[in-house]
């Protein structure tokens, strides 16, 4: 089987007609969103490639599945497989409580080093949005997957190791505004200039890529100098330094124009988007929320911390019609390594209902075709969801919002996806 491996070449993945991916159903509702998605998946490579490829799936467990199985939410056995074969996708897992795992996405990212979560939003014509223009919404958000207060460094109120960070803290640090020691926890916040370089290359190398015309750099940087400062001071100097004359910064059109005047830095701004170059940019977070919903055209590539990610992913899929259509990667750009998931929880509430959206996990789906180079798959299928959402046909979540709606089960949307391929 192993010449049905995936690897890493140089730059380039080569990947076989016939790889191996390992999935995780996912709990709850993603048995069925998983059963639905494996077979349009499966359909649109046939009818792309008329059997000369295909995919060996590989089921691995984790989550409540692992857990009653095995004893563990999440085997070793998983772990080296998404390892071994480089490039993965899963459903929706719940998040063991009292078990010592905060997450186990957040453990599956930082065991894989899998440092940037990609998510591409953008509006399908026909889901129902708050948005008067939706269609200004055309997104990709590089978020940092790594660091942050993700790392999960902290200690709880009131135990012998907080009392000991706060001792340190006052006694060594001459910290004094901490308010209510007694009572206080205390986190970590790591961001380090090697972390923030890695995102916010990738995130320049896919705007080039892709002909966009702009990278903003999203932070809070005004409060947090030495974090968020850093990440802000850091992405600037990866960008002009690695990509020199294919990007121009917002920096240096406000050098420009304070040096030579408002007219010298426009003419600068006109002559390098004629170049094609792309404009390196930065934005305080909560500006930058205020002004998705009021401009949201100005903004294309995005590279932004974990936390503000976070965020930023759900409010700009609310704009688009809701998460149940945002679709996720996480990849480590240097290894190949690739996990792309459910961006959704588990709906236990609707859980073998056949009423969940499984359209989360098919353009996760989608996203995993395009990285393999397997565009022509992925885009029979976005054309087919294109259509049936044109003419209101959705499952119920989605359908209910729109005009003159046909809300389908989970496996009749399928089946009429599968229809239009």
């Amino acid at each position: 089987m192993s010449n049905q491996k995936i690897i890493k070449q140089g730059e380039h993945l080569i990947v076989p007609d016939n790889p191996i991916i390992p999935f995780i159903e996912g709990d709850g509702i993603g048995k069925e969103i998983w059963t639905s998605v494996k077979k349009i998946t499966d359909s649109a490579i046939e009818k792309a490639y008329k059997g000369k490829r295909n995919i060996n799936w590989l089921e691995v467990l984790a989550g409540e599945k692992a857990f009653n199985k095995t004893g563990t939410w999440l085997p070793a056995e998983t772990m080296e497989a998404f390892r071994d074969y480089l490039v993965g996708i899963k459903g929706p897992l719940t998040t063991p409580v009292g078990e010592g795992i905060r997450s186990l996405n957040v453990a599956l990212r930082q065991e894989l080093d899998l440092y940037v979560c990609l998510r591409p939003v953008r509006w399908f014509k026909g889901v129902a949005t708050p948005l008067l223009q939706p269609e200004k919404v055309h997104v990709t958000i590089f978020r940092e997957n790594t660091e942050d207060i993700y790392a999960g460094i902290e200690w709880n109120a009131g135990t012998p190791e907080v009392e000991k960070v706060l001792r340190f803290l006052k006694e060594e640090m001459g910290v004094a505004k901490i308010r209510f020691p007694e009572t206080t926890s205390i986190g970590v916040k790591p961001v380090s200039s090697e972390g923030t370089e890695r995102l916010v290359r990738a995130a320049v190398q896919y705007a080039i890529d892709n002909r966009l015309p702009s990278v903003t750099l999203v932070h809070k940087g005004n409060i947090m100098k030495f974090t968020e400062g850093g990440f802000k001071k850091w992405g600037y100097a990866l960008a002009e330094r690695e990509f020199g004359d294919k990007v121009f910064t917002a920096e240096k059109f406000k050098k420009i124009e304070n040096e030579q005047g408002v007219d010298a830095a426009v003419k600068y701004y006109d002559d390098a988007i004629s170049k094609g170059k792309v404009f390196i940019k930065d934005v305080i977070a909560d500006a930058f929320l205020q002004n998705t919903l009021l401009k949201p055209e100005e903004y294309s590539v995005i590279a932004t911390l974990n936390l503000n990610g976070d965020y930023i992913s759900d409010q700009l899929a609310a704009m688009v019609g809701g998460i149940g259509i945002a679709p996720g990667g996480n990849i480590n750009y240097k290894t190949g390594h690739a996990i792309f998931e459910a961006t959704h929880g588990t709906a236990p509430d609707i859980a073998g209902q056949n009423k969940a959206n499984p359209c989360s996990v098919l353009l996760s789906a989608v996203m995993m075709l395009e990285y393999l180079g397997w565009k022509e798959a992925g885009e029979l299928i976005t054309r087919a969801l294109e259509n049936m959402f044109q003419n209101g046909i959705a499952t119920n979540d989605l359908a209910r919002f729109m005009k003159n709606g046909i809300s389908l089960s989970t496996t009749e949307f399928s089946e009429e996806l599968i229809k239009r391929l």
